[in-house]
């Protein structure tokens, strides 16, 4: 069974929050389907998409497993955009968060020597 995912983070200021998003996701969205939406595939048939949907805005919560939490960690930290938050879990595992202007949160997990306070 073929499976596709699409994970939406509402916004209030599509304009604003969209430069943030480059920054995290490293570029320009893969698409953008309309003036208020932008679209990332962040591995093949998965996207995360911001929307301007002011109503729901700051709630998101996105968590994404990478196979290598270090490098990207240092890559986002080297376009300017710090962790908000590190929180490290049995078996190694550390979760990185990091949270747009509004407060929805992105995070990155993985197995990784990334510095837990």
């Amino acid at each position: 069974m073929a499976l596709d995912l699409f994970a939406g983070i509402p916004v209030t200021d599509y304009a604003a929050a969209l430069p943030w998003y480059e920054q995290v996701f490293g570029g320009k969205p893969a698409f953008l389907p309309n003036d208020i939406e932008a679209v990332w595939e962040v591995a093949e048939h998965r996207y995360v998409y911001i929307v301007q949907r002011p109503e729901r805005a700051g709630n998101a919560l996105v968590l994404l497993f990478v196979d290598d939490l270090d490098a990207r960690v240092a890559e986002i930290a080297r376009r300017g955009v710090e962790p908000a938050e590190r929180e490290a879990y049995d078996g190694g595992v550390t979760k990185v968060t990091y949270r747009d202007a509004e407060g929805n949160e992105i995070s990155f997990g993985g197995v990784g020597a990334v510095t837990v306070p």
